[in-house]
């Protein structure tokens, strides 16, 4: 199925984000060369949840902003595993976004 070898090159990516930093639904589009599929991106992670390797917890809007947490168990849960990882959160958004951005490569073997 074609939507789900791009699930998986979604969890290939999110894998490859660094702990304590955060990457984006649209940065991760892009390194997959489907740079206009942020939203297919979210609903990948969005079927992520019940697999512990893929830190979905680390992907946020282009504007640091926690749009996904309402698919997280919990009120806070999104928001507590950032910040057992050291990203501070305020309101709902990344502090010092563009300092822990992480910007994944453009490659064509995701």
């Amino acid at each position: 199925m074609e939507s789900e070898s791009f699930f998986e090159r979604v969890y290939t990516i999110t894998k490859l984000i660094p702990y304590g930093r955060v990457s984006s639904f649209g940065a991760i589009a892009k390194a997959l060369g489907t740079a206009r599929s942020a939203r297919m991106v979210g609903w990948a992670l969005n079927a992520s949840h019940n697999r512990e390797d893929v830190p979905a917890h680390r992907v946020v809007n282009r504007n640091g902003l926690l749009t996904g947490k309402m698919h997280f168990d919990g009120t806070n849960l999104m928001q507590q595993l950032l910040e057992s990882e050291g990203v501070e959160v305020t309101d709902n958004q990344v502090v010092d976004f563009k300092l822990l951005f992480w910007q994944p490569e453009i490659k064509s073997d995701y």
